[in-house]
């Protein structure tokens, strides 16, 4: 089936600029959605945590803006979900029964924000620029962390074990006593992986290390 050509909207709006709107009551899903809409922000539009969970992050997405109290899986339980399927799409969650405890929870697992209703416009749409910000940081980061995985994922298991030493501030004399092998077959493979990791200083490299660390590699 031939695709229809994408019309001038689609071609001037930026990328990652979607809102995705999980609100079980339809008066107030309708009034977001026109909130939003009003300010140029395209959204999709979900009745229930399950059905949004039912298929893919909507293309674009950039925010997601969920009450907390829903039937079936709340907000929270949405956020966890989410965050099981590594889901970096920031959460503005609304509710007209916030509690202290229910918001530092919401902002641990990673919320930007929680509106209480009635909240005013203003104070949403602020919210969701924030989170389209604080998306793009995150893909950026995401980019920069895919290209750190291609980078190891190049190095030779011998490479990975002397990478990991170099970063525990190992000398080379001492990484070759531990792997029982001439200090400059250690120097062979140091200066192969700094390359292929494409690290200028050692202080570099400890930084990639670190942030592969975090990552579970």
């Amino acid at each position: 089936m031939t695709q229809p050509a994408p019309t001038r909207s689609d071609r001037d709006r930026p990328p990652d600029r979607v809102a995705v709107v999980v609100e079980d009551d339809a008066d107030a899903r309708a009034a977001i959605d026109s909130l939003l809409r009003s300010v140029g922000i395209e959204t999709r539009l979900f009745a229930s945590a399950a059905e949004l969970l039912a298929g893919p992050m909507p293309p674009g997405a950039a925010c997601l803006v969920a009450d907390v109290v829903m039937p079936g899986l709340t907000g929270l339980e949405l956020q966890a979900r989410l965050a099981e399927r590594r889901c970096i799409v920031p959460i503005v969650f609304v509710t007209g029964y916030a509690d202290v405890p229910m918001a530092v929870r919401a902002v641990q697992a990673g919320a930007l924000d929680m509106l209480v209703k009635p909240f005013r416009d203003q104070a949403l749409l602020d919210a969701v620029e924030q989170a389209f910000a604080r998306h793009r940081e995150l893909r950026e980061a995401e980019s920069a962390l895919d290209d750190l995985r291609a980078r190891l994922a190049s190095l030779t298991p011998r490479e990975r074990e002397v990478m990991r030493r170099v970063a525990q501030g190992r000398l080379n004399k001492q990484i070759a006593a531990e792997f029982e092998i001439a200090e400059i077959t250690v120097k062979v493979h140091r200066a192969s992986m700094l390359r292929k990791m494409q690290a200028r200083t050692v202080a570099e490299l400890v930084r990639m290390a670190a942030a592969l660390e975090r990552d579970g590699d």
